[in-house]
């Protein structure tokens, strides 16, 4: 036991160096100004229309992305599901590999590609057909967030519909309900920890996001995490983005409430 006690005391170092002890910052940095007395105006920035704005479009963008990943990943997570064990790892993997290359890189390709005189936009010149023009909108955000997103929206999912009871299913079936019903009233039902795992994996980080409206959106969106970046780095008002950053912690701290009621045995988490 004493043992076992040991080994967890890199995890613990490692948890309280570059977890506890930053949060721990953000909140001291957030709660004081620039003389380190009490104030709540850095919280109360958020009030702020740009503020206002930038946040509303960061919830509407995630939103969106959010239910996207949901309706591609829910039919992906199904299909592996009714795959073998062997078919299905190996299409797995072949759909997490990307996620292997650095997150940063992966966006940068999605610029080359949708840029006005990108790969996309070639091919479809020497095709004669129209180009896309979606590069610095809202549109190439959304499918950027998508794009990296999306496996933390399949993985729970599957990982949540390949231990269903295929008893259940079958018994449903043979007391006569059809596919619609079994999928609404059976499958449905017990996949939600899944689902409910999946979107907070997917919102949380693209509400908090800032490299991909800063490169597929040019600038000239602005969401919350860009403010707060612009307070970190360019300002080099610390106070004011830590403020910013315990109200966007309210949505994580809401999110993590969401999944330990859904999913109390952590089975859309445990992939």
């Amino acid at each position: 036991m004493k043992n076992k006690k040991l080994l967890a005391g890199p995890y613990l170092f490692w948890s309280v160096a570059f977890v506890v002890i930053p949060l721990l910052m953000i909140v001291y940095y957030g709660l004081t100004d620039t003389s380190g007395a009490f104030t709540w105006d850095n919280i109360a920035k958020i009030t702020t229309p740009e503020n206002l704005k930038a946040l509303g479009i960061a919830v509407l963008l995630s939103v969106v992305s959010t239910v996207i990943c949901l309706l591609l990943a829910y039919p992906l997570a199904m299909i592996l599901s009714a795959k073998s064990v062997s078919q299905s790892s190996f299409i797995v993997l072949i759909f997490i590999l990307p996620m292997w290359m650095n997150f940063l890189l992966r966006t940068l390709a999605w610029q080359t590609l949708l840029e006005k005189t990108g790969v996309i936009n070639s091919i479809l010149n020497v095709l004669h057909l129209p180009s896309l023009d979606i590069i610095n909108t809202p549109y190439a955000i959304i499918l950027g967030m998508v794009y990296n997103f999306l496996p933390f929206m399949v993985l729970p999912i599957y990982n949540v519909l390949i231990k269903l009871d295929r008893d259940v299913i079958n018994a449903a079936r043979d007391l006569g309900a059809n596919s619609r019903t079994t999928f609404f009233k059976i499958i449905l039902p017990l996949s939600m920890p899944g689902i409910i795992s999946g979107i907070t994996m997917v919102f949380v980080p693209a509400l908090t996001t800032f490299v991909i409206s800063d490169l597929l959106g040019g600038g000239k969106i602005l969401m919350i995490g860009n403010v707060i970046e612009q307070a970190f780095k360019q300002g080099s008002n610390w106070n004011v983005g830590s403020g910013l950053s315990l109200v966007l912690m309210i949505f994580i701290i809401a999110s993590m409430a969401v999944v330990a009621k859904y999913d109390k045995d952590g089975e859309g988490t445990a992939f």
